[in-house]
């Protein structure tokens, strides 16, 4: 076969096998010629079919296609008798050819193209929606949560999953999750998120929001969702598009790529286009449910909402003697992620009274001399103020005692002034001299609050070691977090099962007593389960546009922000209007202040009922104006966060030459232009600030017109 032929035979291939429109088109051509090959083959035979059409009233142009379509066209002029035998015979192949077209080709093509029609809907490549839809890019084992979110936000909107996977493998994926009647709301397209003729065909542009999830098990994971957010970048803004998503979220794996976005303007071009971009990280996403939200909505039954307890008890007051211990086994981005997000979250008052009540957090880890250096370097400007302790434990240390490390730059008498305190342990969590260390803090339950963290990512490892903890720690009902990668079901009923008060018989001064007691795993939850991972916080977004909007109309010749009785005068909906545009313009590292401000405030509240004598949950009086003594208590609380807000974004306190304090000479665009290289001069403690100090007074003040503002 030559190459000119093999060559058509390829083209005729691909167009049977390509489009159903084409095979169609082929069809009518083949009918269309049979048709002129039967008109010109009857007139071949004689003028005898004429007259039998003219007797019964057929027309001689219809004549053929009558051969061609009816059969029982031939087997009536197969008996008439005034045909001849040729134009019988000529007849008889024309019947011949429509009973190969009509019986055959087209039933074939018929059912070709429902069968394609079923294939394409399974593989994803059918497309439906036009607008008012969410898309989803990419998929992996959080996705389903992602879909719950939305379905809680819309229950009746239609959500379109955009991946290069199998759509029959996510459909069955998914059909574990949902029900048939969410499922028939969930459309799978093939099709790559970094491709610009896929958003064509699910019209990316008038999606109501869209979640650039990606496939966390890839390497470049944060690479490929970067450039993904290009790519819708130059597709809505090079097609001439109006209409634009209101939201985009996007997925960062990596802890160190997550937080480079928060100080720098990478996607500022997102913003340009009037759309809001949101950064998510897995890790960071889990620590907010546990220490700021409190609570993760359980993947099995709807709405059911599972708590966490409170890692600071009931709330801590100026007056007391326990500071809170949190304890992490591994290093590992669990926890890491955790303990970041606790240093920006857990600052309280006893602090302002005594100086060593600090938070303290400890990462346990055979490898715990390797990491510590790794993490310091990640945070060089908050280890440049605050010492660290590092402790040897393991088995081949023969020294146990702890040893303070003072801080690189500040270390004399002008460091350690921060409220957040980290400690190293090198040891095995299964060694003795890591069990007494644990089996000491779990008695001195009047000195600290204590919870443990088993965050290594070898899930069956961390339930062992929650299961075989030092007997004191469950005596003592220490809260133990274990982390599980899908499902909480195991860690969950088993505490619930354990969750009951039992008689403890205890002979005290040879008395006999009883008290009560639970049972051994009353206080173990679960956390970083896959399907439970995504959880929108609006309100502490919503809270942190308010802040922003408070700071921004300041007066800051006064420090002081507007009056209270001038913004309860103004329409809520103005302020919360205004404050979205404000929000709009903002800068990336400001915009995380607010909200590290904001996730604060839940912290801060907790205090004010304890001093206030209220019950934890006793919101009554979360819109009640602060006393002078309680502006004062949380005004320093309020700095003692901001200052390790700011050392961990990167930030770092003036040297000597650089500080304004200590140099009457820097004038205000020095300073200026200092902040802008990340150099604060107000990274100090509280009472060494000049009227600056104002500004906290205000914040704490307004604390109750932000719940109010967003409680309604």
């Amino acid at each position: 076969m030559n190459t000119k032929l093999k060559g058509t035979l390829l083209r005729f291939d691909r167009i049977l096998s390509q489009d159903l429109l084409r095979q169609v088109v082929i069809l009518v051509l083949i009918l269309c010629v049979i048709f002129l090959i039967s008109f010109l083959l009857l007139n071949a035979s004689g003028n005898d079919w004429q007259a039998y059409c003219e007797n019964n009233h057929i027309s001689k142009w219809t004549f053929p296609l009558y051969l061609l379509i009816d059969g029982n066209a031939f087997n009536n002029i197969y008996s008439s008798d005034n045909l001849g035998a040729g134009t019988v015979f000529i007849a008889c192949l024309i019947y011949l050819a429509g009973t190969i077209i009509f019986t055959g080709m087209i039933i074939s093509v018929m059912t070709n193209m429902i069968e394609r029609r079923v294939e394409n809907y399974r593989n994803g490549h059918i497309h439906y929606l036009k607008s008012g839809h969410f898309i989803i890019m990419g998929y992996d084992e959080m996705v389903p949560s992602f879909i719950r979110h939305i379905f809680k936000k819309n229950p009746n909107t239609y959500i379109l999953i955009l991946s290069s996977m199998g759509a029959e493998f996510i459909r069955e994926k998914l059909s574990k999750s949902f029900n048939r009647e969410l499922m028939d709301k969930i459309i799978i397209n093939y099709g790559h998120r970094t491709t610009e003729e896929s958003y064509h065909n699910i019209h990316l542009e008038s999606a109501e929001e869209i979640y650039v999830v990606g496939y966390h098990s890839q390497p470049a994971h944060d690479a490929i969702n970067v450039e993904c957010m290009d790519c819708i970048c130059h597709y809505l803004s090079s097609n001439g598009l109006t209409q634009r998503p209101h939201k985009i979220t996007c997925v960062f794996k990596d802890l160190d790529t997550y937080a480079a976005f928060k100080t720098s303007e990478i996607f500022s071009d997102v913003n340009k286009l009037g759309i809001e971009f949101i950064p998510y990280n897995f890790f960071m996403g889990w620590a907010k449910q546990v220490f700021v939200k409190q609570y993760y909505m359980d993947a099995n039954i709807p709405n059911r909402r599972i708590e966490y307890p409170s890692v600071y008890g009931d709330g801590i007051v100026p007056d007391d003697p326990k500071y809170v211990h949190l304890v992490f086994i591994g290093t590992t981005n669990f926890a890491v992620a955790f303990a970041m997000e606790a240093a920006h979250i857990l600052h309280f008052p006893n602090f302002n009274k005594n100086k060593k009540l600090k938070t303290l957090i400890t990462f346990i880890d055979l490898n715990a001399d390797k990491e510590k250096d790794e993490f310091i370097a990640r945070n060089r400007h908050f280890f440049e103020v605050q010492s660290y302790i590092y402790q040897d434990l393991s088995e081949e240390s023969q020294v146990e005692k702890s040893t303070i490390i003072p801080p690189t730059v500040f270390n004399e008498g002008n460091g350690d002034f921060l409220d957040v305190e980290f400690e190293f342990i090198k040891g095995d969590l299964f060694s003795s001299k890591v069990q007494n260390e644990i089996r000491k803090w779990a008695n001195a339950k009047s000195e600290q609050y204590l919870s443990i963290f088993l965050a290594t990512s070898d899930q069956r490892k961390n339930f062992a070691m929650g299961m075989n903890m030092p007997d004191e720690v469950y005596n003592q009902g220490i809260n133990i977090f274990i982390r599980q990668d899908r499902s909480d079901n195991f860690v969950t009923n088993l505490r619930r099962a354990d969750n009951i008060q039992l008689p403890y018989t205890i002979i005290t001064d040879g008395e006999e007593k009883v008290e009560t007691r639970t049972s051994k795993y009353a206080h173990i939850y679960p956390f970083g389960m896959n399907e439970t991972a995504y959880s929108a916080d609006n309100k502490s977004l919503n809270r942190a546009k308010l802040i922003n909007y408070l700071y921004a109309t300041a007066d800051y010749e006064t420090y002081s922000f507007q009056d209270l009785k001038v913004l309860e005068a103004i329409d809520p909906h103005v302020v919360r209007a205004e404050s979205d545009r404000l929000w709009k313009d903002l800068i990336v590292s400001h915009k995380w202040s607010n909200l590290y401000s904001s996730y604060a405030i839940r912290t801060k509240l907790a205090t004010l009922r304890a001093i206030r004598g209220k019950e934890p949950d006793d919101r009554k009086k979360d819109t009640q104006a602060l006393s002078d003594y309680e502006i004062k208590e949380m005004a320093i609380v309020e700095h003692n966060r901001w200052n390790v807000e700011k050392l961990l974004m990167g930030y770092r306190k003036a040297r000597h030459d650089e500080d304004k304090y200590m140099n009457d000479t820097i004038h205000t665009e020095g300073l200026i232009q200092n902040k802008k290289l990340f150099i604060h001069h107000d990274i100090r403690p509280f009472e060494e600030l000049d009227d600056v100090n104002k500004l906290d007074k205000e914040f704490s003040k307004y604390i109750p017109w932000i719940v109010k503002m967003t409680e309604q």
